[in-house]
């Protein structure tokens, strides 16, 4: 999953109802951004977003340096628990996308910042099926909102991006979520200097220091085996 996602006139209209520009981020060329504001404050607690961009590693890798994350998790999101399987899901016989459930607190990160991130950082939205040398549908880019609130926003901004011409691929679906097998998680941080890590997801998490080093965090948090198979 190489990243290098096109300079893309992006917006977050998360707020007064006022969208700003918001060049996303290349690995190669990073544009630094505004913080997010919010579409309506959050309630108290924690809670959850799942976003499907691409192989899991990377976008775990990504959310799991920001600030307010309390934790990310690889799995697969869209089918049956009986099918969430690696074989399965990566050979093409289920409807799953790998998928990564984030904890977050919202006194310390909005549900506005982490869209930045999704559509600016952790993977690229104007690909369809597919994040650089993975394809196939499991690789598709998608939201699953937890809410009504987080999917109003998601459409929101997917429908000012298509508004200013970018060929948006990224889908709202809905589903269960099925945590990946153990050894998926903390992928990265585990296998630091794998060649496809250091290619295409190490260039995220330096593209998160740049554009957004208020958010990102020296010591991501963990997921062990907690919430894996």
């Amino acid at each position: 999953m190489r990243f290098g996602a096109p300079l893309l006139a992006i917006a977050l209209c998360l707020g007064s109802g006022a969208c700003g520009p918001v060049p996303a981020a290349a690995a190669e060329s990073v544009v630094a951004a505004p913080a997010a504001k919010r579409l309506a404050k959050e309630s108290a607690g924690l809670k959850t977003a799942i976003f499907a961009g691409g192989c899991f590693w990377g976008v775990e890798a990504v959310f799991s340096h920001v600030k307010g994350v309390t934790s990310a998790v690889s799995g697969y999101h869209g089918d049956s628990e009986a099918n969430a399987t690696y074989e399965r899901v990566s050979g093409g016989f289920t409807r799953h996308a790998e998928a990564v459930r984030i904890s977050f607190d919202p006194a310390k990160v909005s549900y506005g910042d982490l869209l930045k991130i999704y559509f600016t950082i952790a993977h690229d939205p104007t690909q369809v099926n597919r994040q650089g040398p993975d394809t196939g549908p499991s690789y598709r880019s998608a939201i699953f909102p937890a809410d009504s609130r987080q999917k109003a926003l998601a459409e929101r901004v997917i429908a000012f991006l298509k508004g200013k011409g970018v060929k948006v691929g990224t889908r709202i679906e809905s589903g269960r979520f099925y945590p990946a097998e153990d050894y998926h998680q903390d992928y990265v941080r585990k296998h630091p200097h794998a060649a496809y890590v250091v290619v295409n997801d190490l260039p995220k998490i330096e593209a998160l220091k740049r554009v957004q080093p208020d958010v990102d965090r020296a010591d991501p948090v963990l997921v062990g085996a907690a919430g894996s198979k």
